[in-house]
C-alpha cells in the first residue's frame, strides 16, 4: 500500500456506495500497538479511536462490538444485555473468518458474514471518531451518525 494512496477495501466500497462522509487516515501499523499506537500516529485522543471487536456467545454466534480505544468491554454485562450465558472475544483466526478482514485491520463495514453490531452508547455522543477502514494502518474519520445510519447498531453501556 502506498503511503499516500488509501486502499480500496470492501469497507471503503460500501462507504462510497452509501455516500458516507469520511476522511482517510493512513499511519504506520505497529504489531500489537493497538489503538494507543494509532491514536499517537494520528495525533488524536485514544478515546476517539474505535475498536472493532469480533466476539461470540456460548453458542459461537458471532457479533461485532464497537468500543472506545481506551476502554474495555465488560463481557459479563454484554452477555446480560444479549441474554446469553457468556460472551468472549473470538480467536484471531475465527474473527478473520467471520469478518473477512485481518485482526488489526477489522472494519465493521462490509463484513464477510452479517453480524449484529453493538456500540458503546457514549461513542454516539462524540463529534468525530476514527475507525478501521479494512486494512492495518488505515483508519477512516467520520461522525458517529454515519455508523448509526449504516450499521444500525444496538447502543449499549458495556464499558469498564
Amino acid at each position: 500500500m502506498s503511503r499516500n494512496k488509501p486502499p480500496v477495501t470492501p469497507a471503503i466500497r460500501l462507504l462510497r456506495n452509501e455516500g458516507a462522509d469520511f476522511t482517510d487516515h493512513l499511519y504506520p501499523y505497529r504489531e500489537k500497538g493497538g489503538t494507543a499506537a494509532s491514536a499517537r500516529e494520528l495525533g488524536v485522543d485514544e478515546n476517539l479511536v474505535i475498536k472493532t471487536l469480533i466476539m461470540e456467545d456460548e453458542n459461537r454466534n458471532p457479533l461485532i462490538v464497537l468500543m472506545h480505544g481506551d476502554k474495555e468491554v465488560s463481557t459479563k454485562e454484554l452477555a446480560r444485555v444479549l441474554g446469553a450465558k457468556s460472551v468472549e472475544p473470538c480467536e484471531p483466526r475465527t474473527a478473520d473468518r467471520h469478518s473477512g478482514y485481518q485482526v488489526g485491520g477489522t472494519s465493521p463495514f462490509a463484513t464477510r458474514r452479517a453480524m449484529p453490531v453493538y456500540m458503546e452508547e457514549t461513542i454516539a455522543e462524540l463529534p468525530r471518531i476514527y475507525i478501521n477502514g479494512g486494512k492495518r494502518g488505515y483508519l477512516v474519520g467520520m461522525a458517529p451518525r454515519e455508523i448509526v445510519r449504516l450499521l444500525r447498531p444496538t447502543l449499549v453501556k458495556i464499558s469498564i
